[in-house]
């Protein structure tokens, strides 16, 4: 069985083999999935399952303990693994660093969501949350979308941002800047990418410009939302998973729930525009993207690192 660090995973990210892989992916059988999530006094253990055929079957298992920030020293908040298992024969294929795994899929996600929906000609980014996800999401979306000039940087604590920026202006080349005024950028983005803890919108759809993808990533309980319902009435919406994201995260969940969208809103995920379902329509057009993740996905992105 192989052991695939996180190092191993990260030293050499090729973000088109990601994307590749899961568009592979949702070219086979749809997968099966499941999670079992466990809560004790703010910590959590979550583990998410997929079956896919043809591919194998992943179980990955993490705790989320918020107040190991706090520990001496410090431990990360996230620790987990992935574990792969052979379709034939149901032997244990690999194990993966679950928290590096993550991060590697979450941005491959949200890249592949702006390969198939974002403008092609998109020349500024907007990151909103400058948290341990921010990094690896912007770099992704610049393999996406190589006609990108400029990333905007938005945080609560902008000295986070500040050294986000710097980081990235040192790792890519690319200007990066960090910003005070959220909603002074906001029209002004060619893409926002948004990962953040609120549980209130944060972008203002009013404030979006004709052309603007939204891709929503941080939003990941049924009480978590990072757009108003403004925005998801001037966009075209679309999906990840519609079985991770519709009845289970609050972008969609909560105005689901209060009639401010209809599940006919929401027009692909990603086994739909793989198969050929439209996606952005011209120019002028919003689309928003919810990256609401899944195992199958680990699943996909565990068989490529296991391969390459």
């Amino acid at each position: 069985m192989q052991i695939l660090t996180a190092e191993m995973l990260e030293k050499s990210v090729d973000w088109q083999a990601l994307m590749d892989g899961l568009i592979a992916g949702h070219k086979m059988p749809k997968a099966h999935i499941g999670d079992t999530l466990l809560e004790q006094g703010g910590r959590k253990f979550l583990a998410r399952s997929a079956w896919i055929e043809g591919l194998g079957a992943c179980t990955k298992a993490v705790t989320i303990y918020p107040d190991n920030s706090q520990q001496k020293p410090a431990l990360p908040s996230v620790q987990g693994h992935l574990i792969m298992f052979d379709e034939a024969t149901g032997a244990p294929l690999a194990l993966l660093d679950g928290p590096a795994e993550t991060r590697l899929k979450t941005a491959a996600d949200s890249a592949l969501g702006s390969a198939l929906l974002s403008r092609q000609d998109a020349e500024l980014l907007l990151m909103v949350g400058a948290g341990n996800m921010a990094g690896p999401l912007i770099e992704a979306h610049l393999a996406a979308r190589p006609s990108l000039q400029k990333v905007l940087i938005w945080n609560r604590t902008e000295k986070r941002a500040a050294q986000l920026a710097a980081d990235i202006k040192r790792l890519t080349g690319i200007d990066a800047e960090a910003i005070s005024e959220l909603d002074e950028a906001i029209p002004e983005a060619d893409i926002i990418c948004s990962a953040t803890m609120s549980e209130k919108p944060v972008i203002k759809g009013a404030l979006l410009s004709k052309g603007t993808h939204l891709d929503l990533v941080g939003a990941y309980t049924p009480t978590m939302r990072e757009v108003d319902n403004k925005a998801l009435a001037r966009a075209r919406l679309f999906a990840d998973s519609f079985d991770t994201t519709l009845d289970h995260i609050g972008e969609y969940k909560i105005p689901l729930q209060r009639g401010a969208i209809q599940r006919s809103d929401v027009l692909a995920d990603f086994y739909g525009l793989v198969d050929g379902a439209k996606g952005r329509l011209d120019d002028d057009d919003i689309t928003l993207f919810k990256n609401g993740g899944g195992a199958h996905l680990d699943l996909m992105i565990a068989h490529h690192f296991a391969n390459q």
